[in-house]
This record gives C-alpha cells, structure tokens and sequence, in this order.
C-alpha cells in the first residue's frame, strides 16, 4: 500500500479523471473510478462522483462491492493492487469476457433510451455533439474537456 504522497491524487476541481476510454487491467470505467475515489476520500472531487451509474456498470459486471473497492483505495493501493482486487472479488471474469464487456461499454449509448435518452440528447445538445452519433464515453470526454477549458 502507498500513501497520499506515493499516489497522485487528481484535485477534480481542477482536472478532470482520467477518460473512461483508459484501460486497466482489460477494463474501462475503472481508471476513472479510482480517480474519483481518491479524489472523493481526499475531498477534492469537485462535479465528480464515486460509484455513480458508470462506475456501477463496473462494479455490477464484475461483482465487486464498491465500498469495499473504496476501503482498498482509503488504505493507499497503487492501481495495479486496484485492478487485482476487482480481479480476485465478485464473479470471476475470463480476459475475453472482460474485453467483450468493455467493447460494449465503449459502444454504449443512451441516445433513444427510453429513461435516459432525453438527458444524454440535451447533454450533447449542451456540448455540441449529435446524440445519434454519439456514446457515452465520448460525451464524457466531451463534457470534461469543456468544464476545463
């Protein structure tokens, strides 16, 4: 386990988390996921959320309880020791299925969604971007690129 001083911890009020398109151990989300955590535990995580709906996507497919996921991150580990907690805990995961679940997440959109579609269109609307072309990934990048221009 590392200490705050070890990890660089992203102050969300003046960065943003790392893209949700960045891979870890085979996933997405989760290098954004333990930016926020961090930020969150160190009070910095401005806009941010920790275990939001996209993070939850993570943590659902695989299983993993997200509390515990933050207690691992509130003691200092690195984000290898991350990526090997998500591993070992919940349903276990083939490499192949982890690759297919985070192709499909990098695909997804809310654009047409009966619940959520009218959100994720007047976000884009908001940011420039025409929802049918559009997936939730890069509306994100989108959304962080602007909030810290």
């Amino acid at each position: 386990m590392q200490t705050e001083l070890q990890i660089k911890i992203r102050d969300h009020t003046k960065v943003p988390p790392r893209s949700p398109h960045e891979i870890l151990g085979g996933f997405v989300i989760l290098a954004r996921a333990i930016d926020k955590c961090r930020a969150e535990i160190a009070g910095r995580a401005g806009e941010y959320e920790f275990n939001c709906e996209l993070d939850r996507y993570l943590f659902d497919f695989k299983g993993t309880d997200a509390q515990a996921f933050k207690v691992n991150v509130s003691e200092g580990s690195t984000d290898d020791e991350l990526v090997d907690f998500v591993k070992a805990t919940g349903t276990q995961k083939t490499d192949q299925e982890i690759y297919e679940w985070s192709e499909e997440m990098k695909n997804m959109t809310y654009h047409g969604d009966e619940d959520d579609g009218d959100w994720f269109d007047g976000e884009c609307h908001r940011l420039g971007l025409d929802p049918s072309k559009t997936t939730l990934f890069q509306m994100l990048d989108e959304d962080d690129k602007q909030l810290f221009q």
